[in-house]
């Protein structure tokens, strides 16, 4: 990388949405998901020993399925590779092969195959996977809103382990939040922030569980709101109802959701 790929990515990371900036990125930093993630859990004990196997992360949006892949990307000691469903096909699946049985040949290490959206592929892109993933030259790490076991593979689900991520508590995002505003490097910790309660309790409860969707109100909040005269940027209740107007209802009229939708 060059100094004009650097100058670059620096670019672009200062000016990504705040919630791709504030990423955990490591475990430590997370937040929620501590049914699976705990101290103690066996995917915590897994991503710290760097002993994963094919696993595929379920939930709603905003939960931290992509963002667990992060952190796995920081903490593994395998090569790591991430594609998108939603823009890659066959052949970017055999480009990662390829690659992943270069590693294996030449330098004896592991791949792990991070694919988001994995129930976005039709049948034949999920069954070019199954035989790499079978002879272990990939360990599939695989991220979809949708039922796995209605949505992904059967021959690739009973073949990796399902986690179940669910929709953050309130508590969680009250912690994001307060960490958002203590981060000098990614967040706003060299502001001077006041939230009223009453408008961060609506953040919250509009949020819905879903974190991106609540970091993205509250950056358009303080990124909108001018400092007053001693450099305190203000957020009262009818600024957070601007930022944030509908809440996020789930739906899915062939999935889990529409039973619990009233």
């Amino acid at each position: 990388m060059d100094l004009f790929d650097q100058h670059l990515t620096k670019i672009t990371e200062e000016s990504a949405p705040l919630a791709a900036r504030m990423r955990p990125r490591t475990l430590d930093q997370f937040i929620g998901q501590e049914h699976i993630i705990g101290q103690g859990r066996l995917l915590r004990r897994a991503i710290s020993l760097d002993q994963l196997s094919s696993l595929i992360f379920s939930g709603p949006p905003g939960t931290g399925k992509t963002t667990l892949a992060r952190v796995i990307a920081n903490t593994t000691r395998a090569h790591f590779i991430a594609i998108n469903a939603v823009l890659s096909g066959v052949k970017e699946i055999r480009a990662a092969i390829e690659i992943a049985q270069q590693e294996r040949k030449f330098h004896n290490q592991r791949t792990i195959l991070f694919v988001d959206e994995v129930h976005r592929f039709n049948k034949s892109q999920q069954d070019a996977l199954l035989p790499w993933v079978e002879n272990g030259t990939i360990i599939l790490v695989g991220a979809t809103t949708e039922n796995p076991f209605f949505e992904v593979n059967k021959a690739l689900v009973s073949r990796s382990r399902i986690f179940q991520l669910q929709q953050l508590t309130d508590k969680d995002l009250y912690k994001i939040v307060e960490q958002t505003l203590a981060d000098s490097e990614r967040g706003y910790g060299n502001l001077t922030v006041q939230i009223d309660a009453d408008a961060l309790a609506h953040l919250v409860n509009v949020a819905n569980g879903d974190a991106r969707s609540l970091l993205n109100a509250l950056q358009l909040a303080v990124e909108t709101t001018p400092p007053d005269t001693t450099g305190v940027i203000h957020i009262p209740l009818a600024v957070a109802e601007e930022s944030i107007q509908q809440r996020a209802v789930l739906y899915d009229k062939e999935g889990d959701v529409h039973f619990d939708t009233t």
